[in-house]
């Protein structure tokens, strides 16, 4: 609960850098944590980016250059691989690299209700098991150090 806490901290009182404000003074509510427009909507506020993740099958290696990812695990299981060296890197995006794995990460189960926040710059990669899911809300905080170079 503190570090929900924390992370509100975290977020604006308003969202003046999104492009379509809401009505109600900016405030959003993803009923049941499933934004209105589906599952692959994303809100982007600047600063910070919420969207929901679903997985049946393992990701690939990210690693985000500009942002830190808080992680709230709404249902289903999975490995977590984080830190250690990115393999055969790609940049797929401005600030973003994705790789086919991870050497000399940590692994670590993680469930429903599970709390996690990734560093800038730290190689993150999930694995399931065979017919398991996962899905989770994600936050993207873009980190104004990093990002202003």
């Amino acid at each position: 609960m503190k570090l929900l806490f924390a992370l509100a901290l975290l977020l604006p009182a308003t969202l003046s850098a999104q492009t379509n404000t809401p009505p109600s003074g900016g405030v959003i509510i993803w009923t049941k944590g499933v934004p209105p427009e589906g599952i692959t909507h994303k809100d982007d506020f600047g600063n910070h980016i919420l969207s929901i993740s679903h997985r049946e099958s393992n990701g690939r290696v990210e690693v985000h250059q500009t942002k830190a990812d808080v992680f709230v695990i709404q249902s289903g299981e999975a490995d977590l691989v984080t830190g250690g060296e990115i393999l055969e890197p790609v940049k797929t995006a401005e600030n973003e690299l994705q790789g086919s794995s991870i050497r000399g990460g940590v692994r670590r189960h993680v469930s429903a209700g599970d709390v996690i926040h990734i560093p800038v710059g730290v190689p993150h990669q999930f694995f399931l098991a065979p017919g398991t899911q996962i899905t989770y809300l994600v936050v993207k905080v873009v980190d104004p150090d990093h990002a202003a170079h």
